[in-house]
């Protein structure tokens, strides 16, 4: 490693030797080849203090995972979180190149291409931390940036360089809100004001009672699950796209598919105090693209909509929560 960087700090003693880190972060050291084909790929220039970290441990999850912040973010008032540090590569899915390293976060969440994204976070994908070329241009030495979906891609500015990023992490035990967090996010689900578009398609859901109370008693199912409010590929969260779409219906009229994906985000993921915050589109295209392969969801003549059959499996599904 090059002895200019993290000189008289214990790199043994920054990681944390766990096989979640192992399997999920870390792989071989990288190679001068492996750097500069990831470099092209990602078109920026790698931090040199970064490669002598990957060096060392290619990717995995250091022991302290918090940085401190002067302005509030969606995570905390006062700090953010990392899950992990991506490795050069992309072998592992949390790398550079892997399935969800930064041209994954940039291209399927929208996060802005300014550089690139070098920590994941808790949020599952709603807020990470990059590194930011736009002062030093794509072969300089780029800023540390949050970049935080949930409040429409609002940056905060953490450190001048990678290295004074990494030497200003600090132990979680510093900023314990996890129960905070979770008793807020019930909270939210349990009382937050729903978007106007998804009030207005409650109201219109005729067939069925009680539907505000229904969509808050299957959010609050997610949220005790995942210990946050947030819509993947899971279960329940299919379940809340299905109902998205089977109340956007009731809008009236013909739905194209370029339609409903334009106005999903005005539903749950923003528009309202019950919402998730942001979204990843993919996770929408994904959905539909499965629901019409398994001809839940038909096509004709680029009109998109729920069978019959589906519809009263829904309803159904429905009246047992």
């Amino acid at each position: 490693m090059n002895p200019a960087f993290y000189a008289d700090m214990n790199l043994d003693a920054f990681w944390e030797n766990s096989q979640y880190a192992h399997e999920e972060y870390e792989s071989d050291p990288p190679t001068d080849e492996l750097i500069q084909s990831m470099e092209e790929e990602l078109g920026y220039k790698l931090p040199a203090s970064y490669i002598a970290l990957m060096k060392h441990r290619n990717g995995g999850v250091p022991v302290n995972a918090c940085f401190p912040t002067e302005e509030p973010t969606s995570w905390s008032e006062d700090h953010i979180a990392i899950s992990g540090i991506l490795g050069i590569g992309r072998e592992k899915a949390n790398s550079l190149g892997g399935e969800f390293g930064s041209l994954f976060m940039i291209e399927d969440w929208g996060y802005p291409n300014i550089g690139v994204v070098i920590c994941d976070c808790p949020s599952a994908g709603h807020d990470v931390v990059m590194l930011d070329y736009r002062k030093c241009g794509p072969e300089g030495e780029p800023e540390v940036i949050h970049v935080d979906q949930e409040a429409d891609y609002e940056i905060t500015f953490l450190a001048k360089d990678f290295e004074t990023f990494v030497r200003g992490l600090i132990h979680e035990d510093a900023y314990d809100t996890s129960e905070e967090d979770f008793a807020r996010a019930l909270e939210r689900v349990a009382q937050g004001a729903f978007s106007p578009l998804l009030q207005e398609l409650c109201e219109k859901a005729s067939e069925l009672e009680g539907m505000e109370a229904k969509i808050r008693s299957i959010c609050t199912r997610i949220t005790n699950e995942k210990g946050y409010f947030a819509l993947h590929a899971d279960e329940l969260s299919m379940l809340m796209y299905d109902i998205q779409f089977w109340l956007y219906e009731h809008k009236g009229g013909s739905i194209t598919r370029e339609q409903y994906l334009a106005d999903y985000p005005s539903m749950i993921a923003f528009g309202g105090e019950f919402s998730t915050g942001g979204y990843a589109p993919s996770f929408i295209t994904d959905w539909l693209d499965l629901r019409i392969k398994e001809g839940v969801v038909t096509v004709n003549d680029q009109q998109i909509r729920l069978t019959d059959e589906a519809r009263q499996q829904l309803i159904k599904t429905l009246l047992e929560h």
